[in-house]
C-alpha cells in the first residue's frame, strides 16, 4: 500500500510543477491583453514568491496541527481555486490578489510532501519526486502553448491547469486516510530494519531534540546557508544563462534558449539516474560528488574554447541535480524527526528567498557592470554552498565521533 500510495504524491508533485512554468510561457499574450507593462511578471512573480515563503514558514505547524493529507489537499485547493480566477480575472488588480493564495498553496504543499517523502520513503523516491516536479514544470508551457496555438487563449490554458488541480484535489480526499495509516506502516518498517545510517539518526537526534529553539541545533544554520545558495544557483543559471550567452558569447536567443533547455535536462535527468544511485550511494556522497560536478561546470563556463564552454552548463545541472533533494531527504536524520516537519519549512522558505532575490541582485549587479561576470558569480554560488554543507559535515561528524560511529 506504501508504495503505491507514492503514486498520488507523485501525481502531487507533477501537478505542483505545472504552474510553476505557467506565468512566463502565458505572459506574452497576457501582457497585451491586459495591457500591462512588460516587468508586471516580475511583480506578480514576487508575489507568489512572497506567498510560497510565507507557507513554507507555517507549514510546520499546520502539519503537526492538521497532518500532512489535509494540509495538501487543503493548500490543493488554493491552487486550483486561484488559477481559476486567472483564467476569468478581468484586470491586473484581480491577477495581484490571486497570486497570493496560488503562493500560499504552492509553498504549503512543497514542504509538507517533502517532510512526508523525507519521513517516510528511501532517499531514491525524494529524487524521483522532484523529477516529477520537473515533468510537470515541462509539462506547463506545453499544455499552454497548445492552447494559445490552437484557441489563442491563455485563459482556457489556465482553466485546464485548474481542473487538473481539482482533479487531484478529488484524489487528495478520497486517500485521505491513508496518510497516517501509510506513516504508521512506515515507521513500523523502520524499527524492524535499522540501518548503521539510522544509529547515527538517533546519536544526533536526542541533542537536537532537547532544543525549544530549532536554530540552536548544530549545524541548522550552515544547512539553511546551502539552501539559500543552491536555489540562487539553480534559478541564477536558469534566469540569465540565455543573456549570458547571447550577450557575452555572441549566440542567437534560439540556441542559447536550447542550451538552457539542456541545463534543465540536465538536472531532471540526473534526479531519475540519481535515484537509483541512492540505492547504493549515502546522501552525504552524492550531495559532495554533485557540488564537485557542478564546480568543475563553473570551471568549464570559464575557459575561453568556442562550443566546449557549453559542457559546463550541462555539467552545473547534473551537479545541481542530487543536491536539493538529498539534502531535503538528510533533514529528519540530522536534527532529529521530531523537528524535521518545522525544519522542512524553514528550509522552503530559505530556499524561495534564494530564488526570488539572489538572481536580480545579479540582474541588478550585470545592469552596473557586465554580464561577463555570470560564470564568476555562480561558480561563487557553488562554492559557498559547498562550504556549508561541509560545515555541516564536520558538526555532525563531531557530535557522533565519541559514540565510535563514523558520520
Amino acid at each position: 500500500m506504501a508504495t503505491m500510495f507514492l503514486v498520488v504524491i507523485y501525481l502531487a508533485f507533477i501537478s505542483l510543477g505545472i504552474p510553476d512554468s505557467l506565468l512566463g510561457s502565458a505572459w506574452p499574450v497576457i501582457r497585451p491583453d491586459m495591457g500591462a507593462s512588460f516587468g508586471f511578471a516580475g511583480i506578480l512573480s514576487m508575489i507568489v514568491a512572497g506567498g510560497t515563503i510565507v507557507s513554507s514558514l507555517v507549514s510546520g505547524s499546520l502539519v503537526q496541527r492538521l497532518g500532512t493529507g489535509k494540509v495538501t489537499l487543503i493548500s490543493c485547493c488554493l491552487t486550483a481555486g486561484a488559477l481559476l480566477g486567472f483564467s476569468m480575472a478581468p484586470s491586473m488588480v484581480w491577477l495581484v490578489f490571486l497570486a497570493i493564495p496560488l503562493g500560499l498553496g504552492g509553498g504549503a504543499i512543497d514542504a509538507a510532501l517533502n517532510h512526508y517523502v523525507a519521513e517516510n520513503y528511501k532517499a531514491h523516491h525524494m529524487n524521483w519526486l522532484h523529477c516529477f516536479w520537473g515533468v510537470g514544470a515541462t509539462l506547463g508551457p506545453i499544455i499552454m502553448s497548445f492552447f494559445i496555438a490552437e484557441h489563442n487563449s491563455w485563459r482556457d490554458g489556465y482553466t485546464t491547469v485548474s481542473m487538473i488541480q481539482f482533479t487531484l484535489a478529488i484524489v487528495l480526499f478520497v486517500t485521505l486516510p491513508l496518510w497516517k495509516r501509510v506513516a504508521v506502516i512506515r515507521e513500523a518498517e523502520r524499527l524492524n530494519s535499522k540501518t548503521p545510517q539510522d544509529q547515527i539518526g538517533e546519536l544526533i537526534q536526542p541533542a537536537a531534540s532537547s532544543k525549544a529553539n530549532v536554530f540552536q541545533i548544530k549545524g541548522v544554520k550552515q544547512t539553511l546557508i546551502a539552501f539559500l545558495f543552491y536555489c540562487g544557483v539553480e534559478s541564477t543559471v536558469g534566469l540569465w544563462g540565455s543573456s549570458y550567452l547571447v550577450g557575452a558569447r555572441n549566440m542567437t536567443a534560439e540556441t542559447a534558449a536550447g542550451w538552457i533547455s539542456l541545463y534543465y535536462g540536465g538536472i531532471t535527468i540526473g534526479r531519475l539516474i540519481t535515484g537509483f544511485i541512492t540505492l547504493r550511494v549515502h546522501n552525504r556522497v552524492l550531495i559532495r560528488c554533485g557540488q564537485m560536478i557542478a564546480i568543475a561546470g563553473g570551471l568549464i563556463l570559464l575557459l575561453p574554447l568556442p562550443q566546449l564552454f557549453l559542457i559546463g552548463l550541462i555539467f552545473i545541472g547534473l551537479g545541481l541535480a542530487p543536491i536539493y533533494p538529498a539534502l531535503l531527504h538528510e533533514t529528519p536524520t540530522r536534527f532529529g524527526r521530531e523537528n524535521s516537519a518545522k525544519l522542512m519549512g524553514y528550509q522552503m522558505a530559505v530556499a524561495y528567498t534564494g530564488t526570488t532575490f539572489l538572481p536580480p541582485l545579479f540582474g541588478l549587479l550585470a545592469t552596473q557592470t557586465t554580464i561577463d561576470l555570470f560564470p564568476f558569480i555562480v561558480l561563487a554560488f557553488i562554492v559557498l554552498m559547498m562550504m556549508s554543507a561541509e560545515k555541516v559535515n564536520h558538526i555532525l561528524s563531531n557530535q557522533t565521533k565519541s559514540n565510535g560511529i563514523n558520520y
